[in-house]
């Protein structure tokens, strides 16, 4: 069984950690990277689960609570879909979660229409409450990571690409700015790009999960947790440079940077000390490498800064399940555990559930039976409006249309 051992190292040595001197460089050390399966597991299902919810949180704000494929395939770029799966395709995994209709346009071709089933509608509203729950933690979440930033200012897109891992609402450029004038302000940028602006700085806010964990402990060194697998193996002379790295004076990612040399030890520590705390802004501790690779210059980050994710694999853990690189914080997890699960990750978690229970019982052919039956019930008045159910499987002859494209279909069909 792989277990993990935490550590703290020591915390003495140098006094005054703003007086110390800068010439020690980058040092050249690279600890071998070992697959974690416990935290594989952990990243396992992650895309799939995102764009279930991100797809749930389209349909259900539509006035309708109802889209055609055509719209839904407009957005693939910000479901994370692979290009080789088709977005209907996807959502007739999960029959427990999407119905699926069909309405046919001016030209009596038929179209894939998707609503929320009534479980899936039930865990929305859910979600929902616990956003109302959790709605200042989120403001606050999005204001310390424009605070993280050296001008206060991110492209909507660079925020769009980490709204669902801060466990910010699906259209939170509609509602959370614009409720929040005092906080946020929409700006044009000078690539013509559309960016938000922090309006006011806190400084209550301004202070780093390791900072406040410190203070509870009464640590005066700040040294951040440590864990490895069992077995890892950490050579003496790799303990040595950890044990004295770990010693370096720790520069909060809210202040401002400058006067670090970027070929320093020091400033590696401040640039792990960003990604600890962005990491922790997250609801579960975990982001896709990608969606980092574009901060460099808006958080003040050296050139290759996502290096640091490699030499330092007893804080970060890079998985690659899933075609693409997920880091992970290991010190938000016991096991496959979240240590401190926040209310949002709970609803995900019964989300995964969901989807896993759809895909199996659909794969033993339950809900084909199951639509039969309804078809069969309702299909008089399907026929009053050119409509009718289709079976949710992907060899159906509605994949043939599942990328339909127009336009002309009435906008009412659900």
């Amino acid at each position: 069984m792989i277990l993990f051992y935490r550590f703290l190292l020591v915390t003495r040595g140098i006094k005054n950690q703003f007086n110390y001197n800068q010439t020690r460089s980058l040092v050249n050390i690279k600890l071998k990277l070992v697959k974690d399966p416990v935290l594989d597991n952990v990243v396992a299902g992650g895309w799939e689960l995102k764009a279930t919810c991100i797809l749930v949180s389209m349909i259900a704000s539509d006035p309708c609570h109802c889209l055609p494929i055509y719209r839904l395939n407009r957005r693939i770029g910000q479901l994370g879909i692979p290009n080789d799966l088709k977005v209907a395709t996807f959502i007739r995994r999960y029959p427990n979660i999407f119905e699926e209709l069909s309405c046919l346009d001016s030209a009596g071709t038929p179209v894939p229409w998707f609503k929320l089933t009534p479980e899936a509608e039930m865990l929305h509203q859910e979600e929902g409450s616990v956003m109302h729950s959790c709605y200042v933690d989120l403001v606050q979440r999005l204001q310390k990571f424009l605070m993280l930033t050296k001008s206060r200012i991110l492209p909507l897109q660079t925020i769009d690409q980490l709204k669902w891992d801060l466990g910010l609402p699906h259209d939170y450029s509609e509602t959370l700015i614009k409720n929040h004038p005092d906080l946020f302000s929409l700006v044009r940028l000078p690539d013509d790009r559309d960016g938000l602006k922090l309006v006011k700085w806190d400084w209550s806010l301004a202070v780093s999960h390791l900072e406040k964990s410190s203070a509870k402990e009464n640590r005066t060194r700040l040294a951040f947790p440590i864990g490895f697998m069992r077995g890892f193996g950490l050579k003496r002379k790799c303990m040595k440079w950890l044990e004295e790295w770990q010693m370096l004076p720790y520069t909060s990612p809210y202040v401002d940077a400058s006067h670090l040399d970027p070929r320093t030890d020091v400033s590696e520590k401040r640039s792990v000390g960003v990604f600890h705390e962005l990491l922790h802004l997250t609801i579960q501790k975990k982001t896709e490498r990608s969606n980092v690779s574009n901060l460099r210059k808006p958080l003040a980050l050296p050139q290759k800064f996502t290096k640091v994710f490699e030499r330092h694999p007893g804080i970060f853990y890079i998985s690659r399940k899933g075609d693409t690189q997920t880091v992970v914080l290991r010190e938000a997890y016991d096991r496959d555990r979240l240590i401190e699960k926040h209310p949002l990750a709970e609803i995900r978690d019964k989300y995964a559930t969901m989807m896993r229970k759809g895909f199996l019982d659909r794969s033993r052919g339950l809900y084909k039976d199951a639509n039969a039956d309804h078809r069969q019930d309702v299909s008089g008045g399907l026929k009053e409006n050119k409509m009718e159910i289709y079976e949710s499987e992907e060899d159906s002859e509605l994949d043939i249309i599942s990328d339909y494209d127009s336009d002309e279909t009435t906008d009412h069909c659900c």
